[in-house]
């Protein structure tokens, strides 16, 4: 199949090209704007209870005030604030109402602190709309419009809330786009130069990744809309990286093969076509694992989640069909002039670090096994300190945005859980009006849940049939202890709700309470199917059973190694409280994933080794010194790649960039390079059960003579693949 895919588009590089074209000018021109929601409830199902107390309290009242924006005030010099200032504040909050800004309902003064030296100016917007990009614009609005009105008093006025973090994400991620975006550019345009010693080849990839690009943001925009969808404005970030990172990857897996065809004397239109015959499997399996990884994410309970795998697949997608046709295409249509002005391309090197490095896992694959599995077990056990942290609006910016300064302000001027209390909704089973004498008590019982600072009736619907408690919690809602508080408070009001009534439990700790109990869902189902999709590919590609097993077990000391190096780096070294909730799940589909990819091309290059006659150590240490190259420099260009989402400037991409740079790091340099090839020389033949993969057709007792096109090679090492050319001993050089 991959003979018949190069040789028509080697025939018809053209019409390919312009097939390509064609099809970003059409799905640019027609596809949707991306939505983008910052959110958290709308990443929840109906079925949890956060959300089912919200809905009831859209029901029952429909009017009540819940601010989206607080303008919180201080005097410029620090004090406390005067009759005077207090009637600035009045006059502003008068006057900010009667501007009638978009998505604003309502705007009333707020409660001062005990301290004297704050206030606040509460503004409602449309419940509806929260997350959305329009309550963003009215922040951005406000936020003009108070400071304005502020001058000439000596009022310091700032804008937080959840549409003013809205904003503020969305200009940080705006910012970290482009840093992320330039720093990919940099470090593969970079890269590619110090490989290949080649302008054309150092940019033709990016300029093809750049079109590739294009084209899945309008099918994930399409996506998105056609199944409804959530999406969040860090998934732009993450898709540059994995769509330049990726496509980097598949386009050096390409090069090295070609480069190699032409070393070995193929007319260049041929070598192209071998090219895509030889690595195409191993690319295509190699996608189809990080395909189905990402896939597996359509299990999540979250919105955030489910959103992310379709679109990163279909990024992947897009990306491997680009490099079994755009690349070539491209590639033949300027033939060897694209290693120009280098002449390196038609020499073999000698490759002599990874020779040693092949000698020392073929004489000593059991110390090198024992060594490089410690080193994995010894990073892996950072993961027993691992802790979640919910708060997406302050991990998705940095904490110098003004959102971000406000909330820090209020948790020290007022209870720390007053900027976003917790609710408790108390209603009729039969539909009969409460009891109100029942109120003082229940309300008593809830005020004395640990961790509660009070708890008060604050209303009740006309009908009288459902009454709303007020719990202030002691601590800010996103961290760990609100929401273990809010789940002493959630058994409290369940157990101690007056006959005939049940109660739900709502506010933004009882949602980050959902998403911790949905996450902790998604390890037990993601985790165990994509892992066992995976296996499948694997056990397909290479014939055997027993291989896959060892194989995602490497990548899941992988994935554990990665882990605890970044709770140590994060959580222990910079005193963060926990690591994004998120970003195990992420972390694990991008390690075992792309882990896997690169465990693919060492694998199939020590069965092709072995298929020459070598012994099963004979064969890892010649994969390693052919294979090494490619999986070195790919896996540094993807490390390199994934690593600039450490300059957005915000937690959730920093730790989410460290992460899987390291991730990646190892999966290319201990994995793939060490512990894979080690293991399997030392299981030996039984590697391959039930086939025989491995096998020689035929002894090696002679040289081995290669022509230009009968060489079998599943491999997509293909790294520099400096393989096919024996010398009288039987040995590549």
């Amino acid at each position: 199949m991959f003979r018949r895919i190069g040789n028509a588009v080697v025939r018809h590089p053209v019409w390919t090209i312009v097939a390509w074209l064609i099809a970003a000018v059409a799905i640019v021109a027609t596809a949707p704007s991306l939505p983008s929601n910052s959110d958290e409830s709308s990443f929840l199902p109906k079925s949890y209870e956060s959300i089912k107390a919200a809905d009831l309290q859209e029901r029952a009242f429909p009017s009540a005030f819940t601010p989206s924006a607080i303008a919180l005030y201080q005097r410029t010099d620090g004090g406390k604030l005067t009759a005077e200032d207090k009637k600035d504040v009045t006059r502003i909050t008068r006057e900010l109402g009667d501007k009638k800004i978009d998505q604003v309902q309502k705007v009333v003064p707020g409660q001062p602190s005990e301290d004297g030296r704050y206030t606040l100016t509460l503004v409602q917007m449309d419940s509806k709309k929260a997350g959305q990009p329009e309550q963003a614009d009215a922040a951005k609005v406000l936020r003009d419009d108070v400071k304005q009105l502020a001058k000439g008093t000596d009022l310091d006025v700032k804008l937080g809330g959840s549409a003013a973090q809205a904003l503020d994400q969305q200009d940080s991620s705006k910012r970290g786009e482009a840093l992320i975006g330039i720093g990919t550019f940099v470090i593969i345009l970079v890269t590619l130069l110090i490989i290949f010693r080649a302008p054309i080849l150092a940019f033709l990839p990016l300029i093809t990744i750049g079109l590739v690009s294009a084209i899945a943001n309008g099918l994930i925009a399409y996506a998105t809309k056609l199944f409804g969808l959530q999406a969040n404005s860090s998934i732009s970030s993450i898709l540059i990286v994995v769509l330049f990172g990726v496509g980097t990857d598949y386009f050096l897996f390409l090069m090295f093969r070609y480069r190699e065809r032409l070393r070995l004397g193929d007319e260049p239109k041929q070598a192209m076509v071998n090219a895509v015959d030889r690595v195409g499997e191993a690319i295509a399996s190699a996608a189809g694992a990080v395909i189905i990884a990402f896939l597996a994410l359509v299990l999540s309970t979250l919105g955030f989640l489910k959103q992310m795998g379709p679109a990163l697949a279909i990024a992947v997608t897009v990306t491997l069909i680009a490099g079994l046709t755009l690349i070539p295409a491209a590639v033949s249509l300027i033939g060897p002039k694209v290693f120009w002005p280098s002449k390196s391309w038609q020499r073999e090197p000698e490759n002599a670090r990874f020779a040693a490095l092949g000698r020392g896992v073929q004489n000593r694959p059991a110390l090198t096994a024992a060594l490089s599995g410690l080193v994995l077990i010894a990073l892996s056990l950072g993961t027993l300190g691992y802790k979640a942290t919910f708060d997406l609006a302050s991990g998705s910016m940095p904490d110098t945005k003004e959102s971000m300064v406000v909330q820090d302000q209020m948790q020290k001027a007022y209870s720390a859980g007053a900027a976003a209390p917790t609710d408790v909704y108390l209603s009729s089973t039969d539909g009969s009006p409460l009891d109100k004498s029942a109120f003082a008590s229940y309300a008593s019982k809830l005020g004395a849940v640990d961790g509660v600072a009070s708890a008060r009736m604050s209303q009740v619907n006309k009908a009288g049939t459902t009454a709303d408690f007020t719990v202030t919690l002691k601590y800010e809602a996103s961290t760990d202890k609100a929401i273990e508080t809010v789940g002493r408070v959630r058994d409290v009001a369940h157990a101690d709700a007056p006959d005939g009534t049940e109660a739900l439990v709502g506010g933004m700790s009882s949602i980050f309470k959902d998403i911790d109990t949905a996450v902790n869902h998604d390890y037990k189902t993601v985790f165990p199917v994509a892992a066992a999709l995976i296996m499948l590919i694997l056990g397909l590609l290479l014939r055997s059973v027993v291989a896959p097993w060892y194989l995602i077990g490497s990548v899941g000391l992988g994935f554990g190694a990665t882990l605890g190096a970044t709770v140590w780096i994060f959580q222990e070294g910079q005193d963060h409280s926990g690591l994004m909730f998120m970003l195990p799940v992420i972390m694990y589909l991008f390690v075992v994933a792309i882990g896997t990819d690169y465990n693919i091309l060492m694998i199939a290059r020590l069965r092709e080794e072995a298929r020459e006659g070598r012994t099963p150590r004979e064969a890892a240490g010649m994969a390693v010194r052919h294979a090494g190259p490619t999986v070195a420099a790919a896996g540094f260009i993807l490390a390199a790649t994934f690593a600039t989402m450490m300059l957005a400037g915000n937690a959730l991409l920093t730790e989410m960039g460290f992460a899987v740079s390291f991730g990646i790091a190892v999966a290319a340099f201990v994995m793939a390079m060490f512990f894979t090839p080690s293991l399997t020389a030392l299981i030996g033949h039984a590697a391959w059960w039930p086939g025989h993969a491995d096998r020689a057709k035929e002894p090696r007792t002679a040289p081995v003579a290669v022509s230009g096109g009968d060489r079998d090679s599943d491999s997509d090492s293909d790294s520099d693949s400096d393989s096919n050319v024996h010398d009288p001993a039987g040995r590549r050089m």
